[in-house]
């Protein structure tokens, strides 16, 4: 019954720490709005986009529940890290589904999106498959990801889920390199597994930001039993090679 009343109260819980917060990038002093090309938006544009929204059907956006604040860095790039919030939904109990955005402001960027799928699933993906996913065991361990605005104790249950769940990650915005569009292909991203990889001051500005201590979470999840074997997931940490995706071209096949 705790531990269910624990899932409750952070799901439910998540859905309001956004409208709490608000997030300032590394990067840059500027509003969202100012960075990406494009005219302002109109009263018009505003009125119509208010009467859509009382009228519209918003099924699987109002399906999402769950806010977990983390950090990515590029495959086999290491030296490019960034935060990311996670604004997730579950298909089921085994696979959930996250649009990712550069931070938690109503004019925040979608800048990428995770699938996170159970261990009995990852455990049935092809060895190349997995190449492509990470683990989230260091995450939970370190006291990195966090639940924002959740209290800790449900908080706590929310990572005895995560530690044992993996994810599949794409970045399709490059806002750390300054991009004001999201330019290029998709980008393959992994996730920290060890002390050192991560950027002290990215961490500490977030922990600042949302009043948390990285350290006291970690001390607090001491006791989260973890898969001590992985199964191929962050394989670069073994093999020393990255994915990453690259273009080509190919004669268009058209239909009859």
């Amino acid at each position: 019954m705790r531990r269910l009343i624990g899932l409750a109260l952070a799901f439910g819980a998540g859905i309001g720490a956004s409208k709490v917060f608000q997030w300032t990038p590394v990067s840059s002093g500027h509003q969202h709005g100012e960075q990406t090309p494009g005219s302002k938006m109109t009263a018009k544009g505003h009125i119509l986009d208010m009467g859509a929204r009382m009228a519209g059907h918003f099924a699987p956006v109002n399906s999402i529940h769950q806010h977990v604040c983390g950090f990515h860095f590029y495959s086999g790039q290491m030296n490019r890290q960034l935060i990311a919030h996670h604004y997730c939904s579950h298909i089921n109990q085994d696979v959930r589904q996250c649009v990712i955005y550069d931070s938690d402001r109503p004019d925040a960027r979608l800048i990428g999106i995770e699938y996170i799928i159970s261990e009995d699933l990852f455990n049935q993906l092809s060895s190349e498959e997995k190449k492509l996913w990470h683990s989230h065991v260091y995450e939970v361990k370190s006291g990195s990801l966090i639940a924002p605005g959740v209290p800790d104790i449900a908080e706590k249950e929310v990572m005895k889920e995560l530690i044992h769940t993996y994810g599949k990650t794409f970045h399709t915005w490059q806002v750390d390199r300054g991009d004001t569009l999201p330019l290029g292909v998709p980008q393959l991203m992994m996730a920290f597994v060890q002390d050192g990889q991560l950027n002290d001051d990215l961490l500490r500005q977030r922990d600042e930001y949302y009043k948390v201590s990285s350290e006291e979470k970690k001390r607090l999840r001491a006791d989260i039993e973890d898969p001590k074997d992985t199964k191929g997931a962050d394989a670069w940490l073994k093999s020393g090679k990255a994915v990453q995706i690259t273009t080509t071209e190919s004669k268009m096949k058209l239909t009859k």
